[in-house]
Parts: structure tokens; sequence; C-alpha cells
């Protein structure tokens, strides 16, 4: 197409889940912006509908779907299976899932690289020293939990250091509540890989709960390299989510898609950086 076409303008909508906002207020809502931002330089308007929990619970349709006002569709953060095939069965429109992917239903999504980030995050601590290892997240809770956590086993199992089963600390239960004061083992490693910098801080005021300084007694790494203000007062060393670059690709596909573009997307995975 030449540059003098104009682009055309579509209305995307974004469906992210009450909790996230709620509770992680920070990450999804700065991922929301860029997301904004992506469509906005495309030309697109976003339109947002935070799904309460009772509607996903009871498979309502999102507004944004019934009132037919959306060309494309984002859901941005894990939203249960069940759910997804309702959309994807009721959605007349392409759908692209934001930061999560899920193995039943087959579709386009981009994720950040939770396995290598967490893989690449656990040897720079043995690359300090660090042998006793654990890990914070509750590994069946997410795919991006479990991916972070068997990054962090592989950086293990290559040190030839065992990982021990008390070492690896639930941080919530089912899929979304953060315990305020994490269940600590007896005998405690030197230093944890947490699954996100939200665990991290969390981790921090209860290691201090017991008396223990971080970084001096301790230390403590995270994964997404985004912390709500306040919530922590030490620095920590993380892996970061290229959000823009996520956001971008994943306007792009969405436009492909509804242009009608066949091209095999699938799981697009984009690196971050420590």
């Amino acid at each position: 197409s030449t540059k003098k076409e104009a682009k055309k303008s579509y209305n995307i909508g974004v469906l992210v889940e009450e909790i996230y906002i709620e509770r992680y207020a920070s990450f999804y809502w700065e991922f929301y912006q860029k997301i904004n931002t992506s469509a906005s330089k495309e030309n697109c308007f976003v339109l947002l509908e935070v799904l309460p929990v009772e509607d996903e619970k009871n498979l309502v349709e999102p507004k944004i779907l019934q009132e037919s006002k959306i060309d494309g569709l984002m859901i941005l953060g894990r939203v249960p299976t069940e759910y997804l095939a309702m959309l994807k069965k009721k959605s007349k429109v392409p759908v692209v899932y934001m930061d999560f992917y899920d193995q039943k239903i087959k579709g386009d999504s981009v994720i950040s690289n939770s396995f290598y980030g967490a893989y690449h995050i656990t040897n720079y601590l043995l690359e300090l020293g660090h042998r006793k290892i654990g890990f914070v997240g509750t590994v069946m809770a997410t795919e991006s939990i479990m991916d972070r956590y068997l990054g962090y086993q592989k950086a293990m199992v290559e040190h030839g250091e065992t990982v021990k089963e008390e070492w690896v600390i639930e941080d919530r239960e089912k899929q979304v509540y953060l315990y305020e004061q994490l269940p600590l083992p007896k005998e405690l490693p030197t230093a944890f890989v947490c699954n996100s910098d939200l665990s991290a801080s969390r981790l921090i005021r209860s290691l201090r709960e017991c008396g223990l300084q971080v970084p001096q007694d301790i230390s403590v790494v995270g994964y997404d390299d985004y912390l709500y203000p306040g919530l922590c007062d030490v620095g920590i060393t993380t892996y970061s989510v290229d959000m823009e670059r996520m956001a971008k690709l994943g306007i792009d596909i969405l436009i492909e898609r509804i242009n009608g573009g066949q091209k095999r997307f699938g799981m697009q995975v984009v690196e971050g950086e420590l």
C-alpha cells in the first residue's frame, strides 16, 4: 500500500479481569496504557472492559462483544479456560491473548520469555556464588509461573544444585490471592527467585518480620520490573518485561487478523532484559 493511503481505523476491545486491576493495579494498568499508545499510533481506538469475578464464573459475555462495538479483542492477563472457550465460540471478531497463553485454546498470544527470563536471573544469582536458592510462586497457578519455575529449575540442575521442596514457597491460593505473610521454611536458602516483583516485595516484608535484612542477610530477585510505588524501599534486581514491544506486537497481529490475514502467528515470545 502507498504511504498516502490513510490507515483504517478500528475499535479494539481490551478485556481484563477485575482482580488484576484491583490487586496488581500497577502492572496491568501500565500494560493497558502501552496498548492504548500502540493502538493510537495505528489510528485505532481502545475500549476497556473490566470483567467482574461473577461474570467470569457465570460465563457472561462481555458487553463490548454483545453490543458489536469492536473489530478485535485483546484479553489482558490469564482468564480461565472455560471463559476463553465461551469467548471463542461467541466472538465473531479476532482475539489475541496478552501476557498468557492457554494450552487448550489455540490462538494468537503474546508473552514475555518467562522460561529464559527466570533461567537468566537464576544464573545471575549462581554466578554471584549462591548455591541455596529458593523460588517464590504457586507453580500450578498459571502457565507463566510454571514456565518461570522451570527456567529456575534448569539453571539449578545445570549447576548440579538440588531444589529443596520447602524452598518453593506458594504466594497465592488458586490463582490470585497473595498472602500478606509468606510461609517461610525453617532453614532458609541464601537467595530467592520470585515470579513477580510484587511477590518479591511481600517476601522482603516477611523476611524483615523475622529480623532478616535484604540484601545483607538474604538476596531477592524478581520478574516484571514493575512495582507499585511505595510497596518496597529496596531496589530489586529483576527481569524486565518489554511491555511496549508486546503491546505493539499484539496490536499488529490483531490488525492483520481484522484485515483477514491468515498468517500463522501462534505464540509470540518477547525477550526482556536483566
